[in-house]
């Protein structure tokens, strides 16, 4: 949830007994830092940090170039003048990241896109720092277990925001969580944690009734007051449906899941034109927060899950509260008791 999540509601969702986490992934190492602290500052219960373990953007002036000539258009519409140079935008975890790490020693750190090189991974375990990272198929999660993670997220394909996909095609990652949950809690023998159109307590109960130890749960966080999410952002989670959200790689290079809207559509089928991830955020990171501030959805990257007309709209901690009451109550049924 990287640029949606906020210490705040990290704080809030571990007080309330489950375990906040900060996405970290695309701000700078100071403020990981100043927001480590928050958290720290507001409970002394157990959260999670972030990072994302790309490989690292190779620059393609002719790529970069063709995508800054089909953005001029909307630059122009929203009177945001040049488009800007292509640059790298953020970091995959790094030797500075894990300094920050080691100094901070948060009780859990989780990865997406694979593992980071392994003197870095080895040295977060040596720490004796819990390590998560995510999975969409049998096989990375058995590359997982076999590198020494202590839990995997199952991510199915109804998840919202980045596909944790790591080994190519990203297509054979596409599977849902009801079939990808119990496959992978077979052949590991590591805490599998489910993720993907996840948003009420019946699904975190079938979450553990396919074998996962627990359920990890991101859209349904996103309509909360302590999300950092624009306004247009909000209002189209509260309109939103079942058919409505799209993979694409139009934001940031990469494939996420989003709800559709204009920009998401116009750009359909020209994702062998885009730079290396995370080197399109940087063009398309001026469109969007301009979208917003105009109260507009249609260049905004709108991350959902198939789930998102589930949401709910209540505090953070309240949220976590209805939901394990949910998960109680459905569970007791399927019991008898």
């Amino acid at each position: 949830m990287a640029g949606a999540s906020t210490p705040k509601m990290a704080a809030a969702v571990t007080r309330a007994g489950a375990m906040g986490s900060l996405g970290a992934a695309l701000q700078s190492v100071e403020a990981t830092r100043a927001d480590v602290k928050a958290i720290r500052g507001s409970t002394n219960g157990a959260y999670n940090i972030n990072f994302f373990v790309h490989e690292e953007a190779v620059s393609d002036e002719a790529k970069n170039e063709a995508t800054r000539a089909q953005l001029t258009p909307y630059y122009e519409e929203l009177g945001l003048g040049d488009v800007p140079a292509a640059r790298v935008s953020s970091r995959p975890f790094n030797e500075e990241h894990l300094v920050a790490v080691l100094d901070l020693k948060p009780p859990v750190v989780s990865f997406h896109f694979g593992l980071p090189k392994k003197e870095l991974f080895d040295a977060v375990k040596a720490a004796g720092i819990f390590t998560v990272s995510s999975a969409t198929t049998v096989t990375e999660a058995q590359q997982l277990e076999a590198s020494g993670i202590d839990a995997i997220v199952a991510q199915g394909i109804e998840a919202g925001g980045h596909r944790g996909t790591f080994a190519k095609p990203y297509e054979d990652g596409w599977v849902g969580t009801m079939a990808l949950v119990p496959q992978i809690a077979d052949a590991v023998s590591v805490p599998v944690i489910a993720a993907g159109g996840i948003a009420d307590g019946r699904g975190i109960a079938a979450a553990l009734m396919l074998g996962a130890s627990a359920a990890q749960l991101g859209t349904a966080f996103l309509s909360c007051p302590e999300s950092m999410i624009p306004q247009v952002h909000r209002d189209a989670l509260d309109n939103a449906r079942d058919d409505e959200t799209r993979l694409t790689s139009a934001f940031s290079g990469r494939p996420a899941r989003g709800l559709k809207n204009r920009y998401m559509r116009e750009m359909a089928g020209k994702e062998n034109e885009f730079p290396d991830f995370p080197i399109l955020n940087a063009l398309t990171g001026p469109l969007r927060k301009a979208s917003a501030a105009a109260g507009s959805p249609d260049f905004v990257s709108l991350w959902a899950g198939q789930a998102a007309a589930l949401n709910k709209t209540m505090l953070a901690g309240n949220l976590v509260e209805a939901l394990v009451a949910e998960t109680e109550s459905v569970l007791k049924g399927v019991g008898g008791s």
